[in-house]
This record gives structure tokens, sequence and C-alpha cells, in this order.
């Protein structure tokens, strides 16, 4: 059997079924494939839901070949205004974020990102950058930010992947979070690792984030509802090169 090449379109959440429907695709995702518990996960209703999607923006990523459940991938946005009306950016919770929102800078949170699981190592996931790329356009000078997760909350079998993040990644100084909280963990201070080996176990959308300048935040967190190991991705898009500017730019041809 034969399947329709896909036909992929990015646009924002409109409406209440919009939403509902990143929120499925999250359940899909963080619940059912990685074993994201909790109070705001809704097994009735197959979704994942916190009460940040109401003040955010919802990048919806489809597949317009699909007989139905078009929305394959999410993004979760929210602007400092937005963040006001919600009671604070969602990363907050884990990290200081004290040295970003004193910036003066325009600063844009990213959550929630996920994709099918039919659709990665493709070109989806660039898709939704493009389309994140167009909207970041529009703000002068933004600095991005958000939670990136390795699935599993066992520091130590993550050891060297975070040791690598820290080596090699580490924000400076004027914008690096800091973890917070008593879920918080030092990032490993391993001497000598093998990079090779550490990059390959550094999940791939951690991964994308650092081939466009991304770098993270000191220390980690555990988070037990979700089963991750948390660290926080900053990304100064003043401080993008022209290459790594060109990895964000909008696909003319999508």
């Amino acid at each position: 059997m034969t399947h329709a090449a896909p036909c992929f379109r990015t646009r924002f959440a409109q409406t209440p079924d919009d939403v509902r429907a990143a929120q499925r695709l999250r359940y899909g995702v963080f619940v059912q494939e990685l074993g994201a518990t909790g109070d705001l996960v809704d097994h009735c209703e197959g979704t994942e839901a916190d009460p940040y999607d109401a003040h955010a923006d919802h990048l919806l990523l489809e597949d317009l070949s699909r007989a139905n459940d078009t929305v394959i991938g999410v993004y979760r946005l929210m602007t400092t205004a937005q963040a006001r009306r919600a009671g604070g950016f969602a990363s907050a919770q884990e990290f200081d974020l004290a040295l970003l929102t004193q910036s003066g800078r325009p600063l844009l949170e990213l959550g929630r990102s996920c994709l099918l699981p039919a659709y990665r190592g493709g070109p989806a996931m660039g898709h939704l950058f493009a389309a994140l790329g167009d909207h970041i356009g529009r703000m002068d000078q933004a600095i991005l930010f958000g939670v990136a997760s390795f699935h599993g909350t066992d520091v130590e079998a993550l050891s060297r992947p975070l040791a690598y993040l820290c080596q090699n990644h580490l924000a400076p100084q004027h914008i690096r979070a800091q973890a917070i909280g008593p879920s918080k963990v030092p990032m490993p201070q391993d001497a000598f690792i093998d990079r090779k080996a550490a990059l390959r176990e550094v999940p791939p959308l951690i991964k994308a984030y650092l081939r466009l300048g991304g770098v993270v935040g000191e220390g980690a967190c555990i988070d037990a509802v979700f089963n991750t190991t948390d660290v926080c991705m900053i990304l100064d898009t003043a401080a993008m090169t022209p290459s790594q500017r060109a990895r964000f730019a909008p696909d003319p041809h999508s």
C-alpha cells in the first residue's frame, strides 16, 4: 500500500479546536510515548495541557495528505507580554530567568515542541524551524529560550552528554539562566569525555539548537512528572552567524 507524500503547512492555532489538536499530539508524545504523568493529563480527552496554554501562541505543523488528525508537529511560543498575563514564563518553574528578563531584550519562550515519530529525522522539523524563523524575523534582536529535555531522570546515565554541554556550550554569564529549586542538579564536571560519543547522546532537538548557536544555562533539573532531565536552552539571535541565520530562514519553496 502506497502513502501520499507529505503536504506540509505551518500555521498558528486560531480556535479552541486547534489548541486541543496540539494538546492531543502532546498527549501522544509526552504521555503515551515518554511516560509523562500529572494532574494536567486528561486520559479521557487524550490531552496534555497546562495553564500557560491559554496565554501562548501554538505553532502547528500539518500534513494535509492525512485524512484526519492533520497536526503532526507543534511548538508553544510565549512573549514577555503573554508571560505577564500567565503569571510568568513556564521555564521559571525550574530556572532563574532574571538575567534574561532584566536584559531589556525581546524574549520568546519556546516549549512543548514535539513531532509524531514517523516524521522525525526528515524535513518536518525544518518546516517548523522555518516558520519559527519567519516569526522571530519580526522581533528585533530577540533572545529565544526554553526548557529542553533528555528522556529519563538518571543523571548518572546522562553524565556524558550533560558534561559535554557544560564544557562546550555554556551560556555567557550575562544571559546564563540558573537551575533552581529542590529538583536542580549540577552539570557533571568530567575532565575528559569522548566528545563524539557524548554528542551522539544529545537529543536531536538540542543538537538542532546547538547548530543555530544555542547555549545552555547552568545546572539541570529533574522533572519527575515528565520523566525528563531538563536544561535551559538559550539562543541569542543577535549573536547568530550568517550561516546560522540561514538555517533559521523561511524556506521559499515550502
